[in-house]
């Protein structure tokens, strides 16, 4: 079987990771990790500077698939499009002869989930939405320099994972929560808008992300990735309570970036008594990614058909996923 060789950006992220360790695990892949801090079995590079890119990733001969899920982070949705734009710019230009495929990484702001109410099921083909919008836009370029190699946009709902200094870990955000909450011997509240507590939602487990990512270089276009069920907080919370051992109180709405900001010490106190290997900055990075997702007071979820149909069948139960990355996290003493 011939061997591919993958181009990884983002390659610690709570995707890219993922990712990294799939193409790994199920052979016949070379994989090659770029990260903007480096660490182990990636290449540290600023994407954002287009010499430093060149001289890092033009080195790189053989490069076979580009699987790209760099994010820069920025306060608001127009200052997200110039960094998120150039950096996929820089690196697609920076690469050498005889890539095959660039796999994007986007999500449903495609659909202006993140503006407010939108059409549900969002579908591949529903018509855009006022930009800004750096996804829209990498795709767009994608697009234009598409030819000799054929391009892929995966659109995941919020996904689940186990990563660390991560602005948008969920699973993270409710399990430092509960031991917080659990600590200081209270009920674990929802703290979202009430109307997030009956909003149907869905998420995308990350190993079943990457998987999807992989089988995707064998298609072209924009494929919406999920775990295959739909949830309310109302059914789930008291559910996830239940794990930590904690009573689920009535919701009440606060702000997590708020209220969690003084928990450090609180924090190191929780770390020494069970011996957790996670400090308070590695464990407080997606507060406001919490507030996010729980202020969604409407439906999100996308139609997933056309991956099905396309030949992707893989699914997770939700629940079961956040129980397992629970699990992962207690093993790994990042929560009690």
């Amino acid at each position: 079987m011939e061997r591919k060789t993958a181009l990884v950006a983002g390659a610690n992220g709570i995707i890219g990771k993922n990712v990294v360790d799939h193409l790994r695990a199920h052979g016949g892949w070379d994989v090659v990790g770029l990260s903007r801090r480096g660490g182990p079995g990636a290449i540290a590079v600023d994407l954002l500077d287009p010499a430093e890119t060149r001289a890092k990733v033009g080195a790189l001969s053989g490069v076979t698939h580009l699987f790209y899920a760099a994010y820069q982070d920025r306060p608001t949705w127009a200052e997200l499009v110039p960094p998120n734009l150039a950096m996929l710019t820089n690196l697609v230009d920076a690469m050498a002869p005889g890539l095959r495929h660039v796999s994007l990484m986007q999500g449903y702001k495609v659909y202006g989930a993140h503006l407010g109410p939108f059409k549900t099921p969002a579908r591949e083909t529903d018509a855009g939405h006022m930009p800004p919008e750096f996804n829209v836009d990498q795709q767009q370029f994608l697009e234009r320099r598409a030819g000799e190699w054929t391009w892929s946009a995966i659109r995941p709902s919020v996904v689940g994972g186990t990563a660390l200094g991560n602005p948008m870990n969920l699973a993270l955000v409710i399990a430092v929560y509960a031991s917080i909450s659990k600590e200081l011997g209270l009920p674990l509240r929802f703290p979202g808008r009430p109307g997030a507590y009956d909003s149907l939602l869905e998420m995308t487990d990350a190993g079943l992300l990457a998987s999807a990512t992989v089988w995707a270089t064998g298609h072209e276009g924009a494929f919406n990735i999920a775990n295959g069920d739909l949830f309310r907080w109302r059914e789930l919370w008291p559910k996830l309570a239940a794990y930590f051992g904690m009573e689920a109180a009535p919701p009440l709405r606060m702000s997590l970036a708020d209220v969690m900001a003084d928990k450090g010490p609180l924090w190191t106190e929780l770390a020494a008594k069970h011996g957790l290997t996670a400090s308070y900055a590695d464990v407080s990075t997606s507060w406001a990614f919490g507030d996010f997702v729980f202020g969604w007071d409407y439906d999100v979820f996308a139609d997933t058909a056309k991956s099905r149909r396309a030949g992707f069948h893989e699914y997770v139960e939700t629940e079961q996923m956040f129980y397992r990355l629970f699990d992962e996290f207690r093993k790994a003493r990042v929560i009690p």
